[in-house]
């Protein structure tokens, strides 16, 4: 959903969770990822879009 530019507000009305929930995912992936803020993973969601 990242990939698709979906945003911290969008993506819990479409999986039915909470914002913090969806904040915490994304800081979880960075870290594993050694990725630098939500920027740095809207890159690596797009460039791996097709893996993933």
């Amino acid at each position: 959903m990242i990939g698709d530019y979906s945003t911290s507000k969008d993506i819990p009305a479409q999986l039915f969770i909470s914002i913090p929930t969806v904040e915490h995912h994304r800081a979880s992936i960075s870290t594993k990822l050694d990725l630098k803020g939500s920027h740095d993973l809207l890159k690596f969601a797009l460039y791996h879009k097709n893996e993933l």
